[in-house]
């Protein structure tokens, strides 16, 4: 996407510009949040204000200093998720559609398996296993999320078999990893990365929710989800202290999906 598209597109360019923020915050949080994110920095409680931007919480820690420096880690924790279930997902969907017989038969019924499973239920089951922990959590996420790449790389990869190219590539004696490597792969990633743009959004939700419910990062530890969940029981007196924690994550979730459908229009045009 140039720069002149995101010019005629207003909301394309403040979804581009949001995240262009967001990756400062994630990358040198210290140029943005003038507080330390675990010692306490003013009273307690503390309304926004122009010296506490987004109020203080309980202890008297910065809310917005705690926001910025928890991006990297909520972040984070969505790319590895959505790294998770991309590379994993889409090889054995590229298997699954290549190989077709046994082998497409054993994926495609695993996947039905979990995909009947809640997403967030099968998270936590994981969870469960794993333990606790915001890397935890991203494992847990990534792995719920494969089947969905699974899905969409075994349609491209049948849909790329029946084209005439592979029958000449076949027909010429190539093996079939290297015609999984040389046509499959190339052919089907454009709309594996654009369900992958939009499945950032949904994994950044996922991973706020499982730490909203105590499975994330451990307190003092800044992260959204976990922010969320500390002011939930002052949100009659100190509504700031969620609400914002909780805007940034939308706004992160809107962007993505945003900026994700306009390139996978561009793609089908």
């Amino acid at each position: 996407m140039t720069l002149r598209t995101l010019l005629r597109e207003p909301g394309a360019a403040l979804a581009a510009a949001f995240l262009l923020l967001l990756l400062g915050f994630a990358l040198v949080p210290g140029l943005f949040a003038g507080y330390d994110p675990v010692d306490p920095a003013g009273p307690s409680l503390a309304p926004p204000s122009p010296s506490h931007w987004f109020g203080t919480d309980l202890t008297g820690r910065d809310v917005w200093s705690r926001v910025v420096h928890g991006t990297r880690r909520s972040l984070l924790a969505g790319v590895i998720a959505v790294t998770i279930s991309l590379v994993a997902g889409s090889l054995l969907g590229m298997l699954a559609g290549h190989l077709g017989g046994v082998v497409d038969a054993v994926i495609s019924r695993s996947v039905e398996v979990i995909v009947a499973i809640p997403g967030l239920l099968l998270s936590m089951a994981i969870i469960s296993v794993l333990g606790f922990g915001i890397e935890k959590v991203a494992i847990a996420v990534g792995i719920a999320g494969i089947p969905t790449f699974v899905r969409i790389a075994r349609s491209e990869t049948l849909r790329i078999n029946a084209l005439p190219y592979m029958d000449a590539a076949t027909t010429s004696g190539t093996g079939r990893l290297r015609a999984v490597l040389q046509h499959v792969v190339p052919n089907a990633w454009g709309a594996v990365a654009v369900v992958a743009g939009i499945d950032l959004g949904g994994a950044i939700l996922s991973v706020a929710a499982l730490s909203f419910l105590g499975f994330g990062a451990v307190p003092p530890t800044p992260e959204w989800g976990s922010q969320i969940n500390e002011g939930r029981l002052y949100i009659a007196t100190a509504w700031w202290w969620s609400l914002f924690p909780a805007l940034l994550a939308a706004g992160t979730v809107l962007a993505v999906n945003r900026l994700s459908r306009r390139v996978g229009t561009r793609s089908e045009a």
